[in-house]
């Protein structure tokens, strides 16, 4: 990988006893955010401030009292656990005998530029919105494992995250927090005389003016734009303040800063992609930019375009036309009439590189990276065909079937999202070297080896943890805002850690039908007020601030969750954030999802749950069209239908009801003398045996890797 010539990093270092100096290392790497040891040893320090700053080793160190450091620095317990975990980060930073060393070294030299608008890492770096965020989180960190050279170019969002708070009557009121930089684990990049690094990207007729912050991943090195400084107009600092903005031609600002001041960010640093990875349209306008490098090299544009093609990964994660990225031809050619002269097109000719036809009033973008892209692809098998299917007229000579997009499912990472109880069963039963190779299916099939009372007695701890976190929220809004008991009520305060309980957390939005389980209340209602094998359902995710039809359906579930008849036995967990996922996904019974059909393109929070052990139910699609297999959970409704809407919701109403009450309920309470579910048990089993090495960021990595990347390299040797 070629390393920064122009400029360094600058970060604030807390001044620390020499014998434990290393901790400001290690805490602006986040390596040590999925890995249990070095996250230990901060929370040892003092624990009471470990959770109060959030899990935030910069936070800390920062404002832990200096006596504490000084006796933990003359601590032998400590030293001698901060020289075990020191010497592990150093020696995976630094170690050479990595997958892709081992397995393909013609390309670990080369660098993987992997664009993406978004990246959830950590809690304590709040830059992100969703599940294109997380997967972009997984697949560094991934890459950071298996030795990937990769760079990631996203965009610092200072004001882009917002905290969820719900009114009386359950409407989602947004609380945006301003990113405190000097508590973040990101340093500034800079020039060799110690000023920001700042990179210049033209803007319809004006230039705006970039700085980018450094995140250090293990590894992997993600750099995050900013175009907050008093050289640009007060308008102009705003435009990477938050991300997906409503207003359209913010958000076309947005993508030319990220796509094409991304290039130029990667050339000011000294970094040579010989791979470009493009994650989701948002990105693609970074293919623009190199074609009009190339052409100002000499080139003439369909060479241009053939070298670009040829060195391009573009991944699209929209399964519907109308969920693409999109702007106005008007828009576009106001933005980009000096780009498009710069590289010889016409006005037509350059607006047909993001549109099927002349007659389309809007420039794809979409369109525009499978357009400039020779390896395309969806994010599960079915989306895959989702894909093949909706862009079929960009290659209308093939048949369906030949369209050249392929699919490449996503998975999670599992060190991120695994819980320390089933790490230690694993480590106790599947024997040395199970994380190293955990994308190898043979391993797995020792998990069924696992005693089924240790398995439960893992489960069950996890859900009490679930329960106490969800109480604990509900409490303090209770004391501390002073809510009615109803609200508290609806919050989880009355949940109960001996209930089958079901998790629903996604991000809130019409098509993926959160409230389908509340379609028949008299229904739902006798299977939660059952006295001897109740249910509880937990519902939690926000909507996005533009999305009023998705706040109604928080509302709508709220006012259920707050209604007497539902004894306490559902509820919705504010705020809905990386720290309250994993402790849904690890500590539910049931992950619960109901999108229409067609409309998931993948869906990674089930994988998180599966490998912890909670069982899926489903409606077939996105991952679980290909995950289930009759055995390691349930699948809702039926294999692909074409009828209506209102049909399709009764229908999977229906499905969903009956699973429950004659299969999903009777199984979990079907138990021995010592209160063990064998049966539950066994299928928990096969649910993590035939879903965990699948459905892994690794495996998800290496596909990426020898299908994509490795013929993308060959390429550029032979150019």
């Amino acid at each position: 990988m070629s390393t920064m010539q122009l400029g360094e990093c600058s970060s604030i270092a807390v001044k620390l006893p020499s014998r434990i100096a290393g901790l400001n290392r290690l805490a602006y790497n986040l390596w040590w955010s999925w890995h249990l040891e070095p996250r230990e040893l901060f929370k040892s320090l003092d624990r009471t401030l470990w959770k109060a700053t959030g899990h935030n080793p910069i936070k800390l160190l920062q404002q832990i009292e200096p006596y504490r450091l000084v006796a933990a620095a003359q601590n032998p317990a400590f030293v001698a656990k901060y020289d075990t975990v020191m010497q592990k980060f150093d020696s995976e930073i630094s170690s050479t005998s990595t997958w892709l060393n081992t397995s393909h070294p013609e390309i670990a030299s080369g660098t993987i530029a992997y664009f993406s608008p978004e990246f959830a890492i950590h809690r304590s770096l709040p830059i992100y919105a969703g599940g294109l965020g997380i997967l972009a989180g997984d697949y560094c960190k991934e890459a950071s494992d298996l030795g990937l050279p990769l760079v990631g170019i996203g965009f610092m969002y200072p004001k882009g995250y917002f905290h969820q708070h719900l009114l009386s009557d359950g409407w989602q009121e947004e609380i945006f927090e301003e990113l405190d930089f000097n508590e973040a684990p990101i340093a500034q990049v800079t020039t060799p005389d110690r000023s920001p690094l700042i990179i210049e990207v033209p803007l319809n007729d004006s230039t705006i003016r970039v700085v980018m912050w450094e995140v250090i991943l293990g590894r992997a090195k993600l750099y995050l734009m900013d175009t907050n400084i008093e050289q640009n107009q007060p308008s102009e600092r705003e435009i990477s303040s938050r991300l997906y903005v409503g207003d359209r031609e913010t958000r076309l600002k947005q993508e030319i800063i990220l796509g094409i001041g991304g290039v130029r960010a990667l050339r000011a640093l000294g970094i040579s992609p010989s791979i470009w990875h493009a994650n989701e349209g948002h990105t693609a306008f970074m293919m623009l930019e190199r074609i009009r490098e190339l052409m100002a090299q000499g080139n003439d544009f369909d060479t241009a375009v053939h070298q670009v093609q040829a060195t391009t990964v573009f991944t699209t994660h929209t399964p519907v036309p109308a969920g693409n990225d999109a702007f106005s031809v008007e828009l576009v050619e106001r933005y980009f009439h000096r780009f498009r002269e710069s590289i010889g097109l016409s006005r037509d000719d350059f607006l047909d590189l993001g549109r099927i036809t002349r007659d389309d009033t809007s420039f794809n973008m979409t369109i525009l990276g499978l357009k400039l892209s020779s390896y395309r692809n969806g994010v599960s098998q079915l989306h895959g065909w989702v894909c093949r299917r909706m862009w079929h007229s960009l290659w209308p000579k093939v048949e369906e079937k030949d369209v050249p997009i392929s699919a490449v499912t996503n998975g999670v990472h599992v060190p991120t999202w695994l819980s320390h109880q089933m790490f230690r069963l694993f480590n106790k039963y599947l024997g040395e070297g199970w994380l190293e190779n955990h994308d190898d299916p043979t391993i797995w099939e020792r998990v069924m080896d696992i005693p089924d009372d240790e398995l439960i007695a893992a489960r069950r701890w996890l859900k009490g943890k679930l329960i106490s976190f969800i109480k604990n929220q509900a409490r303090k809004r209770w004391c501390q805002d002073r809510i009615p008991a109803d609200q508290a009520l609806a919050l989880g305060g009355l949940l109960d850690s001996e209930v089958l309980t079901i998790g629903y957390a996604r991000r809130f939005t019409d098509y993926k039908r959160p409230a389908l389980i509340l379609y028949d209340m008299e229904r739902l209602q006798r299977l939660i007020q059952d006295d001897l094998q109740p249910v509880q359902v937990i519902f939690a995710g926000k909507a996005h601030p533009q999305d009023e039809r998705g706040k109604q359906l928080i509302k709508e579930v709220f006012q259920i969750a707050r209604d007497p008849k539902c004894g306490g036995r559902v509820a919705f967990v504010e705020d809905y954030d990386m720290q309250a996922a994993r402790y849904l996904v690890q500590g539910v019974d049931i992950w619960l999802n109901t999108p229409r059909q067609l409309q998931e393109a993948c869906g990674t929070s089930g994988m998180k749950a599966a490998i912890n052990g909670a069982l899926h139910l489903s409606i077939l699609d996105g991952w679980w069209y290909e995950g289930y297999n009759g055995t390691n959970g349930w699948a809702i409704g039926s294999d692909i239908q074409t009828i209506s809407p209102a049909d399709r919701d009764r229908y999977d109403a229906e499905s969903l009801y009956d699973i429950l009450e004659n299969r999903v309920v009777p199984l979990y309470y079907q138990r021995d003398m010592s209160g063990i579910p064998h049966r539950w048990a066994q299928m928990v089993k096969e649910s993590i045996r035939s879903i965990l090495p699948r459905f892994s960021a690794r495996r998800m990595a290496k596909e990426y890797t020898e299908l994509f990347y490795l013929p993308a390299s060959q390429h550029l040797q032979q150019a």
